[in-house]
């Protein structure tokens, strides 16, 4: 990786861990919050739901944005609105606890603060594409595999942060105003830091545009073609792995009694395997075997993890059969989405990011709830044998039928990006 390269990606690594440190500091402490607002469970689901269905609707329009303008601007953009979204949730916690029923005026901007997350969560086609832009392609999966460390590394530690700045302050607002400042310093950082990784050239480039939702449905129509089909391999690859988080500590309550004085160490536990996963191992299995390979390896461990996790008898034979789960995941998506940087239009690859984003949009916001009622139609109980397993088996089938999709891309050389306008070559075997 040239040095020009490498400066780039470590500017963008700290701009990732210091994204999902601010997220992550501010996302466990979201429902006891609207339950001190007087929100239920279903409204605390909404407000949950609310960043999936921003990042969804926004994700490809900061796709193509950063075909035109650049990555820079699109991602500088990201964290400035972040940064709003979270001085609105410090505002919402220090506004009276007034009655009204479940929709009463803190509950309402928290969703805003949501929606706004998820607008400025929309931009991370723009990192992807970014990595695109700066790192030769063979070296792409090892790239994206850094950068999700680094905001893996964010998810673990920001969460400790939130609830010791609760403790120390004794300020609910605490938690929104620092994540707030984060991102205002991530904005100062990468402004002054992160050079611009497209050409003008490349930016100022005719290209026939299609209409973005016409783009979207291109995905379902075509689903056989390379980048669509790594599209789907993204998308329900992320449907399964979501589902199972989702009702992971609720699994673990009732199978096991873990409390909430447990739960955190399962989840530092996960965060750390990923870690080392994405920085230490990726980069090696890549090289070793190729991309497409690795990706096939990972979508076949998540599903072993999500097949023996409820057969477990102990939470820590649990906890060892779930590590599969981020064994594989570190390998599924990183290299997933190097692959699609390297079937795209050499101009179309943040659009592309982008439609990828909005589908792993759509599985975000659908896991939680089909996981939910499928837990809730057959949960642990004495007499219910493996109760609780169903989300975790289903998943385990869209594994496999995700893994059915991955064997039809073959292995070996990837083509260059092709120009816009040039017929798409196929890797797909008859």
């Amino acid at each position: 990786m040239g040095e020009i390269s490498l400066r780039r990606l470590w500017v963008l690594m700290v701009t990732a861990f210091v994204d999902m440190l601010g997220y992550a500091l501010v996302l466990p402490l979201l429902p006891l919050y609207a339950k001190d607002f007087g929100a239920n469970a279903f409204t605390i689901g909404l407000l949950l739901a609310g960043f999936a269905f921003a990042q969804l609707l926004t994700a490809p329009l900061w796709g193509r944005l950063s075909d035109r303008v650049g990555r820079r601007p699109v991602i500088v953009g990201g964290q400035a609105l972040a940064a709003v979204a979270f001085a609105l949730f410090a505002a919402a916690s220090v506004l009276p606890r007034a009655e009204g029923g479940q929709w009463t005026w803190p509950v309402w901007i928290l969703l805003v603060s949501r929606l706004a997350q998820g607008a400025g969560g929309g931009s991370i086609s723009a990192n992807h594409a970014y990595v695109a832009d700066a790192v030769q392609p063979e070296q792409r999966a090892q790239a994206l595999g850094w950068i999700t460390a680094a905001s893996s590394a964010g998810v673990m530690i920001g969460p400790a942060i939130g609830s010791l700045s609760l403790a120390w302050t004794g300020h609910d607002a605490a938690p929104g105003l620092i994540s707030a400042g984060l991102c205002a310093l991530n904005v100062l950082f990468a402004w002054r830091w992160l050079p611009e990784s497209t050409t003008q050239e490349t930016r100022d480039t005719p290209r026939a545009r299609q209409p973005l939702l016409a783009n979207v449905a291109a995905v379902a129509r075509h689903p056989a073609r390379p980048v669509h089909t790594l599209i789907w391999v993204y998308a329900s690859g992320l449907l399964a792995f979501m589902a199972a988080s989702s009702v992971m500590a609720l699994y673990l309550s009732d199978r096991f009694g873990v409390g909430k004085e447990q739960i955190g160490y399962f989840y530092v536990v996960i965060g750390f395997v990923s870690v080392v996963m994405r920085a230490l191992v990726l980069g090696w299995a890549v090289r070793l075997l190729g991309e497409v390979r690795v990706l096939r390896a990972g979508a076949l461990a998540i599903a072993a993890g999500l097949v023996i996790a409820p057969v477990a008898a102990s939470p820590v034979t649990f906890l060892l059969a779930i590590l599969f789960i981020p064994l594989g995941t570190a390998l599924l998506f990183p290299s997933t989405t190097s692959l699609i940087s390297r079937y795209a239009p050499a101009n179309e690859v943040g659009e592309l990011y982008g439609v990828q984003q909005a589908f792993g949009g759509s599985s975000r916001l659908l896991a939680p709830i089909w996981a939910g009622a499928a837990y809730q139609l057959w949960p642990p109980s004495p007499a219910a044998g493996f109760g609780g397993a169903l989300p975790y088996w289903i998943s385990a089938g869209i594994l496999v039928l995700t893994l059915c999709a991955a064997l039809r891309i073959r292995p070996g050389e990837a083509p260059k990006p092709r120009e816009s306008g040039e017929p798409e070559g196929s890797v797909v075997e008859a």
